[in-house]
Formats: C-alpha cells, structure tokens, sequence
C-alpha cells in the first residue's frame, strides 16, 4: 500500500494560541506503513500545548501497539506534571492510526478527537467521543442534535495525564484503495457538520480536503483550534 497524507493547523479566529499537535507536521507520502496523530491539548494558557506536543513526541518514538503508544504518551505527560507541579492540570487527547504492511488500519483514541472513514463517498465517524455528551446520547438522556448545542459538550469523560490507568479504545479497519481517511480536532467537528465534512473530503487531493476544512471551521465561526490529517491509501 501507498500512503500520501496532507497536515493542517490553524490557530482559529478566537483563541490566541494553538494546542493542537499533529504529527507528521508537514504534508507527505510513504510506502508501506505511516504513523498518525492528532491531540488536542488542555489546561491553561501553555500546559495544553505542552501536553499534546509531549503526546505526539512520545507516542511516535514508542515501539509497540498503538495502545502502548498512547498509554506511554499519557505517562509521559504525568512525569512532567510531577517535574513541574505547576503544570498540574494539563492534559490531551489524542488519536492515533497506524497503517500497516499488511493491509490494516490500526487505531488507538482516547478523548474527543475523531477519525473518519470516507469511502465511495460515504462518510463513517469511527471514533467514539469520550465526553459527557456523548454518555447522555448513549443512554438516551438528549439527541444527537441536542448534543450539538449542549453547554458540557466538550467535557471530557477521558483524556491523557488526568490518571495512571488511562483506558485507551483500540480498533482496526481493512485498508481499501481509494480510501480516505481524517484525524481532526473537535475545532472541525464542533463547527462543521457530517454533511460539510463529506463535502470537501470529496475533494481531488488530501492537500485540498484539508485546508477546505480548515476554511469551512473558520468560516462557520472558528471558535477553536483547528487540525485536519487527511490521508490517500492507495495500491
């Protein structure tokens, strides 16, 4: 399998500064197997960036399952908070895909970062959102369209450098030319609707999905970071 993938970020048109990470930083290609990430930092005005750039940077130099990845990001997060206790607080998301040699799709997600599948132009979230939302749908308590509007509904119920024994949701896909897949922040989804999103991954290149991303998050209001890796698989 052949991978080509393009990274976007941006600031957004309210906050002051970015704390989303998202590796590979540049836009690029690979045969064979690639490695991708999107967290979503939290906590303060820095620790948030501080977190999620820690994620990325340890999740990628691990050996071992996706899983280990992530469980190994979030301790290496609470090492640093007991380094420097004022960063006490901080913490990510992130959501992680592996792609393989033989022919898999790996992934490995903790908080409410997403993953999408768009396959024959049909648009699949394959992540679930660890948020209190999200519990309140599951259990019938509000829609899905009250969900969109909810006042807690980005709290997260999971995310890494809050606990030790974090608890890291792990799945797999058949990878199929032609596919196209997105890791994003919620600064996407909490702005740009499935409709939307299908719309411009629809788009000739990953380089022109994801920054037609970018664009439709702030045009609705960019309220949020926004990171975008769209990725081709490809024979």
């Amino acid at each position: 399998m052949k991978y080509q993938w393009a990274s976007a970020s941006h600031t957004g048109l309210v906050r002051s500064n970015n704390q989303d990470s998202v590796h590979p930083e540049a836009s690029g290609s690979a045969d064979g197997s690639a490695l991708l990430m999107v967290a979503d930092g939290m906590g303060g005005h820095v620790a948030g960036e501080i977190a999620s750039k820690i994620a990325v940077d340890t999740a990628k130099e691990i050996v071992g399952t996706p899983g280990m990845r992530v469980v190994g990001a979030n301790h290496a997060i609470l090492l640093e908070v007991a380094e420097s206790p004022d960063l006490a607080g901080m913490g990510t998301t992130l959501t992680l895909l592996e792609l393989g040699e033989d022919g898999l799709a790996r992934f490995a997600h903790v908080g409410d970062s997403r993953a999408y599948l768009f396959r024959d132009g049909v648009l699949r979230q394959l992540t679930d959102d660890h948020t209190v939302v999200a519990e309140y749908v599951a259990a019938g308590k509000i829609s899905a369209e009250e969900a969109h509007s909810h006042p807690q509904r980005s709290m997260l119920t999971r995310a890494l450098g809050l606990t030790q024994d974090i608890l890291v949701d792990e799945f797999e896909e058949p990878l199929v030319p032609g596919d196209r897949y997105l890791l994003c922040s919620d600064g996407v989804n909490s702005m740009v609707g499935d409709e939307q999103i299908a719309e411009c991954l629809g788009m000739e290149s990953a380089e022109e999905a994801a920054w037609s991303l970018i664009e439709a998050a702030n045009t609705a209001g960019g309220h949020d970071n926004i990171t975008v890796l769209v990725v081709d698989v490809a024979d």
